[in-house]
Formats: C-alpha cells, structure tokens, sequence
C-alpha cells in the first residue's frame, strides 16, 4: 500500500492507496510547533481508527509547500513506517515538461494537481486549486506546464477583511441568498462569495484566451464545491485530485 501525504500551510492531507483505490483519507493542522513524535501518534490513530495494518505501507510520497516540516515528516514517515518518503519535484519524471521559469519554483502540489488532470480529465486543461492559496495551473496539448496564477486564498482575504476593519465581524463563508445584503453580514458574505467567484472566473477567462484552446477547467481543495457553483467555467470538482496525482508521480518513479 501507499501512503500519499499533501503538507500545505493550513492543512496536511493524507490517503491510503490500495492500487488505484483510495481507501482511506483523512485532514489534520498543520501545526509547526508540533515534533515528529506527535506526528507520528496522530497518524497512528487516524491508521488504528480506519483498522488499516501500519505495516502493510510500503512506500510514501509526499508534496509538501511547507519547508520546515519536511524533516518532521520525515522523520514522522520513518518512525512509523521505516521508510524514506518520496517528495515530489521538478526532478521527477512526471510526465510533463515544466516550462516554468524557473521549474524548482513550481509548487509540489501545483506539479501533482497537473498531473492527475492530464491523466484524469486530457490535455489541455487548467486546474484550479482552492488552498491557503488559490492557484491557476495551465497545461497545453503537448503536456507541457505553462505556468499559472497566484491569488490570495479566500480565507485569508476573508481573514484580512476581519483584522483590518474595526467593525466588521467573522462571517462564514456561503453563498448568500441574494447579491445585494440587507446586513453588514448579508453584504460581508456577498462581497467575499461573489467577489471572489467573479476574481475566479476573470482569471480563467484571460487564461482560456491566451492559451488559445478549449482546456478543461478541474477545481479542487476545501472551498472548491462553493466557487465552482458560482463558475461559468469550472466544469469539474476533484476533491481527490491531489492525491491522485501523488500515486501517479510515485508510480511513474518506479518505471524509469
């Protein structure tokens, strides 16, 4: 079996794959104050409550944004497994040519995303990836990466809207019944969903006219459901994506 671990900056998501099948998926923080040691306790928990055998792992790949807690994955993977992990980057064979200037800069999960819609859904494609922050990735006909947009994620432009204006309260995050609020909360929530689906959109539609093709556009993280409602041009949520694409970078490491 595979374990397959996504370490992003607000949340670790991690899956066990048997084959091609996800049996098993599970979210925790990220927490950088947090050792191996109590890593390694949690992902012993989260394996005995899905009653999956620890020793049946045989490989790990991880993507991880997050720099300094590689060695505490590491170091994590090793204590409950005795295994080295495999972290995915530009080095790996994956299947795409990076075109990205430079390629080491491309984001681990940015790479895998890519990978798992050519794979998934064809090329040309663009998935959009709704985490701390939210990230556009194109990829053309020939499977080649083109590169992509950065945005601010929406919780943390929601977050910001909090700390800098004195009288405006946490909202949640939904789509409000109508465009034009009757509350400061009615009107907070109408700014963020549909300010934000109109940011979503506007960069898909500049990048469908520069790549001059009809891409497939695949959404996926937490808030991907509730964009992609309001979205003229995502037409598929993944919420696996990432992982999937893991076990395929993993896999296509074994045959070279």
């Amino acid at each position: 079996m595979l374990l397959v671990i996504d370490a992003g900056n607000t949340n670790i998501t991690l899956g066990v794959f048997d084959g091609e099948d996800l049996i098993a998926q599970w979210r925790m923080v990220t927490d950088h104050d947090k050792g191996s040691d109590e890593y390694a306790a949690d992902l012993r928990n989260l394996f005995a409550g899905s009653h999956i055998d620890l020793g049946k792992i045989d490989a790990v790949s991880i993507a991880s944004v997050v720099p300094p807690l590689d060695q505490t994955l590491t170091l994590m993977v090793q204590a409950c497994f005795r295994l080295t992990p495999l972290f995915v980057n530009h080095t790996l064979e994956t299947g795409l040519k990076i075109l990205y200037d430079s390629p080491a800069d491309v984001g681990a999960d940015r790479i895998v995303d890519a990978v798992a819609a050519v794979a998934k859904y064809g090329a040309p494609c663009i998935v959009v990836d709704f985490g701390t922050a939210t990230t556009f990735n194109a990829v053309n006909a020939e499977h080649e990466y083109l590169g992509g947009v950065i945005a601010p994620g929406i919780m943390i432009s929601a977050e910001a809207l909090f700390l800098r204006a004195a009288k405006l309260p946490r909202v949640e995050i939904k789509q409000p019944e109508k465009v034009i609020g009757s509350s400061t909360v009615g009107a907070m929530q109408s700014g963020i969903y549909h300010g934000y689906a109109g940011l979503v959109d506007g960069v898909l539609e500049k990048m469908i006219a520069e790549m001059n093709a009809r891409p497939r556009v695949i959404a996926t993280g937490g808030l991907a459901p509730l964009i992609a409602n309001a979205s003229k041009f995502i037409e598929k949520v993944d919420a696996t994506l990432t992982l999937d694409g893991l076990r395929l970078v993993y896999e296509r490491t074994r045959q070279v």
